[in-house]
This record gives structure tokens, sequence and C-alpha cells, in this order.
């Protein structure tokens, strides 16, 4: 019910949040600016402009659930966004990684085998 796990879709604003948004703000950024639908039980992940806070807007069949984590000290590395692409989408192990705070630059993926999930 309340569990973050790979089958879920993560998609990253592409810049900073006020933290003060709570579900009403973030909801009308995820509509207005990112141009997604917040109702498909999607992961929207906003980030503070100091990077020690971050905001995870998520539908849940009947509700909205907002995660809320706040570093004690650190940041988190927040990944650039792909302009060719023009993809918000993050990863499972990219999103996992970021919660971590596993530096996304010393990472290198080996290469595997993998299905591609389509867009609902």
């Amino acid at each position: 019910m309340f569990a973050l796990n790979e089958s879920i879709h993560y998609y990253l604003c592409q810049h900073y949040v006020d933290m003060r948004n709570g579900i009403n703000g973030l909801y009308t950024l995820v509509k207005s600016q990112m141009h997604l639908s917040p109702v498909q039980g999607d992961v929207f992940v906003f980030f503070s402009k100091n990077r020690r806070s971050v905001k995870l807007l998520r539908w849940d069949t009947d509700g909205f659930i907002l995660y809320q984590k706040r570093l004690e000290e650190g940041t988190f590395e927040v990944p650039r966004f792909n302009a060719h692409s023009g993809s918000y989408e993050l990863s499972w192990e990219t999103f996992c990684l970021i919660m971590q705070g596993v530096s996304l630059r010393s990472v290198h993926y080996r290469k595997r085998f993998k299905i591609k999930r389509t867009g609902a």
C-alpha cells in the first residue's frame, strides 16, 4: 500500500521546489509544469534548493501520499535533465542511489539484459 518499488515510474521535477508546498501545490506543479497526470500511481520527485530535502508525491488508488525526507547532514545529488530525450523519468536504481547518498558520477552499470517498459 505505502511501498515504493521498481514497478512504479519515477519522474523528477526539473527545478527546485519550495518545500512549504503540500499535496495541492505539488499536484499543481505536476499538471501545469510537468504536463503529466498525477493520478496514475507514478511517483513525482521534488528537491529543495539546498538539496537537503526531498518530497515524493504518489497517488494510491483513492488519495495522495506525500513522503518527505530531510537530511541532517549532507545533500542529495540531483541528476541532470536529459534534454535530448525530454525525459523526466528516473530508473528505480537511480532513485535508490540518490536516496542512499551514492554519487551518481562514480557509479558504472555493467551491461545487463533489460525488458523495456512501455508507457500506459
